[in-house]
């Protein structure tokens, strides 16, 4: 238990409140720990003080704050991991206030998520982005007119443990590749065996040019060297190596296209609607 505080009280169920009055406004929310809401108030105190000080703090909701994330990043390479993750918390969040957002209002998500039975490594994942936003609303974006930011200060995300909730990598068996590519479609399986024989992510064999291969004839193969910006990270090129299943793949698609290895009927996964500044409802793709 932590030390008492004025205005927070240990509830007799045991959640934590804060129940205070300053310059005439109730200060009041309801945490699973002390720490939280001694947080929290701390965070309002500083607000109700900017107020006084400077004006009213910008009301910007959290779904506003996301589209602005999107809109600003969209050359990132891990931007449609973002948006699958921002997405996935608006229907908790999504409506409240940036200064609502914290690790009690966003318990719910975390408890939804854990009974969908999703990975605390993905559950994570949607934590950290909304982490990003909060800290970027608190520490880059500001109020045209007052110069404020869009949010005090960026609160604490608790992350899920993942020692011990993870379970170790492990290549699949001949039957569960062959089972894999059956259940493909035609178009996709040269691709699925040549991703599951040279370890590239999807934009790389979605991108495979002509161009980027060179010709290795004493050993009757080919490798690609795939321009950085197909590269997690776009820092640097990196070298495709094509082992005999690969090569077949790659000579078996020969002559198919004139710059492309692989023709395919779709390309990257579509970001679906994006929320902007003058369209806060987060659609369903």
């Amino acid at each position: 238990m932590g030390k008492k505080s004025s205005g927070i009280y240990k509830r007799p169920h045991g959640k934590w409140a804060v129940d205070k009055y300053v310059d005439g406004k109730r200060l009041y929310q309801s945490f699973d720990s002390f720490e939280d809401a001694e947080a929290w108030l701390t965070r309002a105190l500083e607000a109700l003080r900017l107020e006084r000080v400077h004006g009213t703090q910008p009301q910007v909701s959290f779904d506003q704050a996301a589209g602005r994330f999107i809109e600003e990043n969209t050359h990132l390479a891990s931007i449609e991991s973002y948006a699958y993750h921002l997405k996935a918390v608006m229907p908790f969040i999504g409506d409240l206030l940036l200064e609502q957002v914290h690790a009690g209002t966003l318990q719910a998500f975390v408890d939804a998520r854990l009974k969908a039975k999703k990975s605390h490594k993905t559950i994570n994942l949607s934590l950290a982005a909304v982490r990003r936003v909060l800290n970027l609303a608190a520490r880059v974006w500001r109020d045209p007119e007052s110069g404020r930011p869009w949010l005090v200060s960026a609160p604490q995300i608790i992350m899920l443990p993942l020692v011990g909730h993870q379970g170790p990598p492990r290549p699949i068996t001949w039957d569960e590749q062959a089972s894999l590519i059956k259940e493909l479609p035609s178009h996709l399986r040269a691709m699925a065996l040549f991703v599951l024989n040279t370890g590239v992510r999807d934009d790389v064999v979605c991108s495979l040019q002509w161009d980027w291969e060179i010709p290795i004839p004493e050993l009757g193969i080919s490798v690609f060297e795939t321009p950085a910006e197909n590269v997690k990270g776009r820092r640097r090129s990196k070298l495709v190596v094509c082992n005999s299943i690969a090569q077949t793949v790659i000579e078996e698609a020969r002559g198919r296209h004139p710059t492309h290895v692989f023709v395919m009927k779709w390309h990257h996964r579509d970001l679906g609607p994006i929320q902007t500044m003058n369209n806060t409802a987060w659609q369903s793709a």
